[in-house]
Parts: C-alpha cells; sequence; structure tokens
C-alpha cells in the first residue's frame, strides 16, 4: 500500500556530543493506525557536502514514509545544526545509535516500534558498522544500502540472515565508489548487488527509479509478513 506524506516535521536530540538535528516524514496513517517502525536514514560524507538533504537521502525517506513507515533522516555531528565536529565515521557510529534509540522508543507502556536502517555514500558505511550493536537484539527489519563506501572506510559484512532483508543498490558508472570494489566487498558474504544502469554515484536523473526500487523491496517484505 502506498500512503502519502503527511509532513515532514524538524525535530533536535540530544546527542553523544550535543545536539543532532534531524528531519522526520511521516505518513498519512488511517485513524488509529501504526506506521510499519521508525527508518533512520544516514547521509553522506560531511566533509564532501553531505547533509540530511542531499537528494538520495530525501528519496530514501520519502520510499520509506511512501511504504508506511515513519522516516528519520538526520544531520551527523558538525553538519548543520548539528554539534561536534566530524570524527571519520567513529562518533557518527554513536550519532546513528542515538537516534536508533530515540527513534524506536514507542510511547510509555508500548512495545518498541521495528527498526529500518538505510544509508547512502559514508552513511551506508556507518550504518553496516551499526549492525554489531544491533543485531541480534535490535536487529532492523529492513536495511538499505546505496553507493556505499567500500573505497573510503571501513564497511561491515552484513550478518548473513540480514541478507533477504537487504537492498544493496549501486550506479553502474559510479565514478566516486567503482562498482567493481562493491562487488569484491559483497562477493566473499554471497550478498546479492542491484545494480542501476548507466547512474552516477549521486544517481543524476535515476531518483526516481532509485524510488521505485526501494519500494518494491520494502512491499515484497510486507506481503511476506501479512
Amino acid at each position: 500500500m502506498n500512503y502519502q506524506i503527511h509532513h515532514t516535521r524538524r525535530l533536535s536530540l540530544l546527542g553523544p556530543v550535543g545536539m543532532l538535528e534531524m528531519l522526520e516524514d511521516s505518513p498519512v496513517l488511517p485513524e488509529g493506525a501504526l506506521p510499519r517502525g521508525v527508518a533512520v536514514v544516514a547521509h553522506p560524507h560531511p566533509l564532501f557536502g553531505g547533509s540530511m538533504d542531499n537528494k538520495v537521502v530525501q528519496t530514501l525517506a520519502r520510499a520509506f514514509a511512501q511504504c508506511g513507515w515513519r522516516a528519520l533522516r538526520f544531520n551527523f555531528r558538525g553538519v548543520g545544526a548539528s554539534e561536534g565536529t566530524h570524527d571519520h565515521g567513529r562518533g557518527e557510529l554513536q550519532d546513528l545509535l542515538a537516534v536508533v534509540d530515540h527513534g524506536v522508543s514507542g510511547e510509555a507502556g508500548t512495545a518498541p516500534l521495528p527498526l529500518a536502517l538505510a544509508g547512502f555514500s559514508f552513511g551506508a558505511a556507518v550504518v553496516s558498522r551499526s549492525l554489531e550493536s544491533l543485531v541480534p537484539q535490535r536487529a532492523p527489519r529492513q536495511l538499505v544500502l546505496v553507493g556505499t563506501a567500500v573505497e573510503h572506510l571501513e564497511v561491515a559484512a552484513v550478518p548473513k540472515e540480514l541478507h533477504a532483508r537487504t537492498l544493496v543498490l549501486h550506479g553502474e558508472q559510479d565514478d566516486t565508489v567503482p562498482l567493481a570494489s562493491v562487488l569484491d566487498w559483497a562477493r566473499p558474504q554471497s550478498l546479492p548487488i542491484t545494480v542501476i544502469p548507466g547512474a552516477s554515484h549521486f544517481f543524476h536523473g535515476q531518483l526516481l527509479l532509485l524510488r521505485s526500487l526501494v519500494v518494491r523491496h520494502l512491499a515484497a517484505d510486507d506481503a511476506h509478513h501479512s
């Protein structure tokens, strides 16, 4: 089922080294219905203009909201209004985990919401490294990694039990992270990669296709759990 996005709301959260700036994209839900869960979306490299306003990050958040998830995108430390300074992925991992803690905690007396994680480039690398802390107690229901920055950062393997719930997307003509490097990372794991022909790292002209692939992946999971 496709949902309209109700609104985008600006939020803030006290993170490990100060306030973190966030945006929440919420779906329009039937009266009394709960979101399918909370999707936390991580942005590309802070030192190269990456932020929660990145077009790929917005596309990912809206794909989740369209499928009934509450989507949280946020600025890592030192980006926008988020306090602190860039920490080469170490502190950013702690930022991500703080947003996850905030996002999945339900109202008092209610069960925690299911979790999804998505990341683009630097953000995908940070998301991969968060899995060690989250699995198995808080394993994500869905995992979406786009333009994963395997050449520039340490990217963790995806646990085997998450493979069926994982979508890895990469542009055929990515000149920032060559497709061959991502295949080298995925091959030992037997982790499938979905390649978008002709797409660059930032998926110029291909964002609608990117969104539709994520929506299709999420819809397949909905059908499996219905």
